[in-house]
C-alpha cells in the first residue's frame, strides 16, 4: 500500500497528483476485497464505483460538498477515504461500521441510504435547503442504473428539472461493458460541451454517425438537438437536465477532468458513466449476481468458504418457497409470479426458468409490483408477489387501496421478515405484522418452519381474497417435509405443549425457540405450554382465551416490532378477561443495529435462553428445580 495508509480524509487525497489516483483505486479495491473475503458483504457494486467515488472526493470538497449514494452498498470506497479505513474490517459486524452510509457514523455521510431510488430526491432536498439558506456548496447524487427503475427516482428528476437548482446526478451504469468507441466519443463530446466550444456541432455529429450504418441514421432522425446523441440523453434533457456522456467510469484521470468542467456549470446535470460491476476481481466481473453480496470466500480461488459445522444445513426458507411455488404452478396454470428486481434473492429464479411467460420482474418498483398484481388478479390470474419485507413498506398504500379494498386474490410472500442480520436497520423486516394486520380482507400468516411454509402457500392460493405469508432470512429448522402440501384451517392455531404455570403464544420463526425455552423452563420447575398461532389475522381468539383460562399468565413471542404487532393482537383478543396477564416479547421500540442473527435475537430477548430467562423473571416465583428421575 503506497498511498492509502496516508489518506485519513479527502483533503489528503487531494494532495496527490492526478496520475497517482489509479494506484489509489487499486489499493481501495485490494482493501475491499481483503475485508469482504473475511466478513462477507456487498462487493460487486463497490468495486465498480471505486473510480467515480475517488474522482468525486478529489474534485469536490467534502463534507462541505455533499454526496448522496443510491444505493448505499456501493459506498465502501467512500467510507475508506473518509477516515474509516482502520475500522473497515468491522463493516457489518456487531459494534462495527455500517455497510451503508449512516448520518450518525460520519459527517461525510450526509444522508442514510439503504433502499434504492431515494438519492435524487434526498440530494435535491439538500440542494434546495442550501438555496434557501443562501449557502454555496455542491450536491451530488451517485445513482446506480438499477435504481432508475424505481418511480421515486423519476419523481426526483422531474422536480429537479423544474426547480433548476445546481445538482449533479451521476448515473453509474454497470449493465454493459465499456465500449471504447462509445466511451471515447462520449468523452470527447462531454469535454467540448463543458468547455463551451461547441454550440452548433450538428455537421460534425452527422459526419461521425454516418459511419454506423445500422443505427446512426435512426439516432439522427429522433435526436431533437445536436447535443443529444443517445436516447437516455434525450429523456434527461427533456426533464430539464443537461446530459453529458457516456464516459468511461473506470478512467479516474479522465473523470477528474470531466468533473472539474462540470463543477463550474449551473443547474441540474446528469453525467452518464459506464462501469463494470465487480471491476478488478475476475470472478465478480464474470458473475455479477453471485458476487453482489457474497459470503466469506477465498480471495485467491474465488471459492466460498464452507460451513465449519459438519452437519449439512437445512434448506433456506427462500429455497423452500422457490420449490413450493413451482409445485403450485404445476397445479394451477393461472398462477403467475412477480418480483421487484430480485428473482434470485426471493427464490423465483426457479419459477422464472421453468415458466418464463408467467414470470414478471418489474425492476425496483415495489409499488408498481403490487398494483400490477392487482390488475392480473382482476383479470383471472392468481399472482404471487415475492419481495423482502422491508421493501413492501413502500407498497403499503397499494396493498391497502389496490388489493385489500377490492378484495383481490393476490398472495404476497414476504422474505427476510424479522431481523435480517448484518444489513442492519434499513433491511430488518420487523414492521410488517404491525402495518398489515390493520387492513380489512387480508389474511396474514407466518410459518413456524419450512414445511409449514409450503402449507401456507397452498392455503393462501386457496383463498378468494388477499393473503400475506411472511418468513425469515436464513436456513429452516430442519424438520421433515410432507410429501404433499395441504390447506390449513384459516385462523386456527395449534397447541404444541401443555403447561400449568404459563403459556407461550408464538408466531412464525419464534415457535421452535419457544419450544426450546419451554424445555429450559421445565428444567427450572416451571411448567410452560406452547401454542403455534400460525395466523395473526384472523387471530384464533378462541384458542387465546382458552389459554388465558388455563394459565392466566401468557407470553407472546414474535420477530416483529412489539408496538402494534402480534402481541397487541393478543391483548385485543383478551378484552374482558381482566385476570389474564401478558408479557410481550419482540423487537423493542427502537432501531436495531447490525450483527449476526444469533447476536441480535439474543440482544432483543427472543432467543430461546432469553425467552426462558425473561419468562422466569416475570413470573417472579423462585425456580423449582426438577425432581430427579426415580432410579
Amino acid at each position: 500500500m503506497r498511498f492509502l495508509p496516508h489518506i485519513h480524509s479527502p483533503s489528503d487525497l487531494r494532495k496527490l497528483k492526478p496520475n497517482d489516483l489509479p494506484q489509489v483505486c487499486e489499493e481501495l479495491r485490494q482493501t475491499i476485497l481483503e475485508t469482504i473475503s473475511k466478513t462477507g458483504g456487498h462487493l460487486g457494486s463497490s468495486l465498480g464505483a471505486t473510480e467515480i467515488i475517488t474522482a468525486l472526493h478529489y474534485v469536490y470538497k467534502s463534507p462541505h460538498d455533499k454526496f448522496v449514494f443510491d444505493t448505499g452498498h456501493q459506498s465502501y470506497s467512500h467510507k475508506i477515504l473518509t477516515g474509516r479505513r482502520e475500522r473497515f474490517s468491522s463493516v457489518r459486524q456487531m459494534g462495527g461500521i455500517s455497510g451503508f452510509p449512516k448520518r450518525c457514523e460520519s459527517e461525510y455521510d450526509v444522508f442514510g441510504t439503504g433502499h434504492a431510488s431515494t438519492a435524487i430526491s434526498a440530494a435535491l432536498g439538500l440542494a434546495a435547503a442550501r438555496d434557501v439558506k443562501g449557502e454555496r456548496c455542491k450536491v451530488v447524487a451517485l445513482v446506480a442504473d438499477g435504481c432508475m427503475t424505481g418511480g421515486e427516482a423519476y419523481e426526483g428528476l422531474q422536480n429537479a428539472g423544474m426547480l433548476q437548482s445546481d445538482l449533479l446526478v451521476i448515473l453509474n451504469d454497470n449493465q454493459m461493458f465499456i465500449s471504447k468507441r462509445v466511451g471515447a466519443w462520449g468523452t470527447y463530446l462531454t469535454k467540448l460541451l463543458t468547455l463551451g466550444a461547441v454550440r452548433n456541432a450538428e455537421h460534425s455529429i452527422k459526419k461521425f454517425l454516418v459511419r454506423f450504418k445500422f443505427w446512426g441514421s435512426f439516432i439522427l432522425r429522433v435526436a431533437k438537438r445536436a447535443r443529444v446523441l443517445l436516447f437516455p440523453g434525450m429523456l434527461f434533457e427533456e426533464m430539464g437536465f443537461a446530459y453529458f456522456g457516456p464516459v468511461d467510469g473506470h478512467d479516474v484521470v479522465q473523470l477528474v477532468e470531466v468533473l472539474k468542467h462540470i463543477k463550474a456549470l449551473h443547474g441540474p446535470i446528469l453525467l452518464h458513466c459506464i462501469t463494470k460491476k465487480g471491476k478488478g476481481y475476475p470472478y465478480a466481473e464474470d458473475d455479477a449476481t453471485t458476487w453482489h453480496g457474497p459470503s466469506r470466500f477465498d480471495l485467491s480461488t474465488g471459492k466460498f468458504l464452507k460451513n465449519p459445522h459438519p452437519r449439512t444445513p437445512p434448506p433456506t426458507y427462500t429455497a423452500a418457497f422457490g420449490k413450493a411455488i413451482v409445485q403450485e404452478a404445476e397445479r394451477d396454470p393461472r398462477l403467475v409470479a412477480i418480483t421487484a428486481a430480485m428473482p434470485e434473492g426471493t427464490g423465483l429464479d426457479l419459477f422464472r426458468d421453468k415458466y418464463p411467460r408467467r414470470f414478471f420482474d418489474v425492476g425496483i418498483a415495489e409499488e408498481h409490483a403490487v398494483t400490477f398484481a392487482g390488475g392480473l388478479a382482476a383479470n383471472g390470474c392468481r399472482p404471487v408477489v415475492a419481495m423482502y419485507s422491508s421493501f413492501l413498506q413502500r407498497g403499503f398504500d397499494q396493498v391497502a387501496h389496490d388489493i385489500c379494498l377490492q378484495n383481490l386474490p393476490v398472495t404476497i410472500a414476504l422474505d427476510r421478515a424479522g431481523l435480517v442480520g448484518e444489513d442492519g436497520p434499513t433491511h430488518h423486516g420487523v414492521f410488517d405484522l404491525s402495518f398489515l394486520r390493520m387492513l380489512p380482507n387480508l389474511t396474514l400468516m407466518a410459518p413456524a418452519d419450512e414445511n409449514e411454509l409450503r402449507h401456507m402457500l397452498r392455503t393462501a392460493l386457496s383463498l378468494d381474497g388477499p393473503a400475506v405469508l411472511r418468513y425469515p432470512r436464513g436456513h429452516g429448522v430442519g424438520v421433515g417435509m410432507d410429501e404433499e402440501p395441504h390447506v390449513l384451517p384459516v385462523g386456527k392455531g395449534v397447541r404444541l405443549k401443555d403447561g400449568t404455570d404459563v403459556t407461550i403464544l408464538a408466531i412464525g420463526n419464534r415457535v421452535h425457540p419457544s419450544l426450546e425455552a419451554a424445555a429450559l423452563l421445565d428444567d427450572q420447575g416451571i411448567s410452560a405450554g406452547v401454542i403455534n398461532m400460525r395466523f395473526v389475522k384472523p387471530l384464533d381468539e378462541t384458542l387465546v382465551r382458552q389459554a388465558a383460562q388455563q394459565t392466566p399468565r401468557l407470553v407472546t413471542v414474535e420477530d416483529n416490532a412489539v408496538p402494534g404487532g402480534f402481541g397487541s393482537a393478543v391483548l385485543e383478543a383478551l378484552h374482558g378477561l381482566p385476570q389474564a396477564q401478558v408479557l410481550r416479547l419482540g423487537i423493542p421500540d427502537h432501531w436495531i443495529e447490525h450483527g449476526s442473527l444469533e447476536q441480535l435475537y439474543d440482544l432483543v430477548g427472543i432467543s430461546a435462553p432469553k425467552i426462558a430467562q425473561q419468562t422466569a423473571h416475570w413470573l417472579g416465583a423462585p425456580s423449582r428445580p426438577k425432581a430427579p428421575a426415580a432410579i
